[in-house]
């Protein structure tokens, strides 16, 4: 299966590692997180909106990290793992 992140980026699902919340999970260590991830090209800007997630991935044992400008809440249900629980 396949998980769409926003505009015209799809990624299997057996990459994901997590989704998270910008919002909720937008504390310091977070944000020097992402920032050092930026810094060393691990991530991927979807669209120039601001992002309401981010997904953390890996593929071929390298991370990549999405800003997604959909809702963490809408990309679980997109991958159907609340179906399952």
């Amino acid at each position: 299966m396949f998980l769409h992140l926003g505009e015209n980026v799809v990624i299997p699902l057996s990459e994901v590692i997590a989704i998270f919340d910008i919002n909720s999970t937008f504390n310091s260590d977070t944000r020097n997180f992402l920032k050092i991830a930026e810094e060393e090209g691990f991530v991927t800007r979807i669209t120039d909106d601001p992002p309401k997630s981010f997904v953390l991935t890996e593929r071929n044992k390298k991370s990549i990290i999405y800003l997604s400008p959909i809702s963490s809440l809408t990309l679980v249900k997109r991958t159907g793992f609340l179906n399952e629980l």
